[in-house]
């Protein structure tokens, strides 16, 4: 990718992609009807927030703040045209369970769970290993039994919501997002056909800094005390904030390390990790991510159309 192609980021949603851009964000869905629904999102850009996006550590922790906000948005816009197929009606499935599922949905992919999601994935682990100090004594083996037990948690839960139906849907449309911006990267036309042919992995994945933030977790918890535990409690959920912050530097380093022969094996647990988060979409799911994406460019260069996108 070249220094002057434009960077694009996306989240998968509900039968649905959404790609951002410098300054607009649109969600494309499938619809049972399989139409294609849009909406439209102009990022507010708060003189605040862009003064504080400059500063290295501080811009990770901001950047994961304003996507909630911008995010929580899209998926509301995804969940509230989920739509129950045919063949979940037939298998007795219902409708109380297509909307438990949905909700279930949005809480796996969205930003804002994640952070509670941190808060569960840093302190179930930390109280665990505390329960093992009377066997595993002292202060690297606590610190290391910790983010095993962080890490064990994270595949296991991965590996268990990917089983449901519809989180799997929406694993396929995060491998179709991932596709869409390998094969623009790569400088070739958007059609299915290319972009089938991409890796459904990528080093900027929201992903690979979940799993960045237990790496960075590990060296950071070696500058505090581990007792007694009120201090190793209070450190772990002030600490959140600065693993994020790190975890994001480190999300950006690898990116662009991706070509440099060696270093770019530094990326690569996050895409192992991808492994379980990104699945192989089909021809119909990769067509939604595309129209998602050229639809963006529409925007970009005509604003103005974007009053079209949403609907009531």
């Amino acid at each position: 990718m070249s220094k002057q192609t434009p960077v694009y980021g996306g989240q998968a949603l509900l039968e649905g992609v959404m790609f951002a851009g410098q300054d607009h964000m649109v969600t494309a869905i499938r619809r049972n009807d399989d139409s294609i629904d849009y909406y439209h999102l102009k990022k507010e850009k708060k003189p605040v927030f862009q003064k504080l996006k400059k500063i290295p550590f501080v811009r990770g922790v901001v950047a994961l703040i304003e996507s909630a906000g911008f995010g929580s948005r899209h998926l509301d816009f995804a969940s509230s045209r989920y739509e129950v197929t045919p063949g979940e009606e037939e298998s007795g499935e219902g409708e109380e369970m297509s909307k438990l599922q949905m909700i279930l949905g949005v809480a796996v992919v969205g930003v804002l769970s994640f952070l509670f999601g941190k808060f569960i994935f840093t302190l179930v682990p930390m109280f665990l290993a505390e329960f093992l100090k009377p066997w595993f004594p002292g202060k690297t083996v606590q610190i290391l039994l910790e983010s095993g037990f962080k890490l064990i948690l994270l595949l296991v839960y991965l590996y268990f919501i990917s089983m449901a139906p519809i989180i799997k849907r929406v694993f396929q449309y995060h491998g179709a997002e991932h596709k869409v911006i390998n094969c623009y990267e790569a400088g070739m036309p958007l059609t299915v056909e290319n972009v089938q042919k991409q890796s459904r992995l990528h080093y900027r994945c929201g992903s690979s800094f979940i799993l960045f933030t237990v790496i960075v977790g590990l060296f950071v918890y070696f500058f505090v005390p581990t007792d007694p535990l009120w201090v190793r409690l209070v450190s772990r959920i002030l600490l959140i904030p600065v693993v994020i912050g790190i975890s994001f530097e480190v999300l950006q380093a690898t990116n662009k390390l991706r070509n440099v022969p060696v270093l770019r094996y530094l990326g690569y647990p996050g895409l192992w990790l991808q492994l379980l988060t990104t699945k192989e979409p089909k021809d119909d799911q990769v067509e939604v991510a595309i129209a998602s994406f050229n639809k963006l460019h529409e925007v970009e260069k005509n604003p103005e159309i974007a009053c079209t996108l949403n609907h009531s």
